[in-house]
């Protein structure tokens, strides 16, 4: 049996694995990217909440490069609204320095306000 078969009818490689054929797939670039925390938590709400939209972008091909995209859509919002939030109350390197604690705190409750904004809006929506 030869190691290596092609299949005219489909187009695939086949390579012999015990007494198989298994089909030589390789995945593209878009498909191997990470995703990322905010990728993965869409992923999830898009299993429970939309199963026909995921399966179908999953056997498209199209699922991994949609979730790496909000991934990144999601890290650029909530880094701005970290920054749009912590000018607006007056967080600053200065208040870092003189009360580190009460500065640690601000920005726990700001991270936490990003984060349910960036969850509302973008990852549960």
């Amino acid at each position: 049996m030869d190691k290596y078969i092609f299949d005219e009818s489909n187009g695939l490689w086949y390579e012999l694995q015990g007494d198989y054929y298994i089909p030589c797939l390789i995945l593209s670039k878009e498909e191997t990217e990470p995703i990322g925390l905010w990728g993965q938590r869409h992923k999830q709400y898009l299993k429970e909440q939309m199963h026909f939209l995921y399966t179908t972008m999953l056997v498209e091909g199209t699922l991994n490069r949609y979730l790496a995209d909000i991934n990144q859509q999601a890290e650029q919002m909530f880094h701005r609204l970290i920054k749009e939030m912590a000018e607006k109350q007056g967080v600053t390197e200065q208040l870092k320095v003189e009360a580190p604690m009460e500065w640690i705190g601000l920005m726990n409750n700001i991270q936490a306000c990003a984060r349910e904004t960036v969850n509302s809006e973008l990852i549960y929506a």
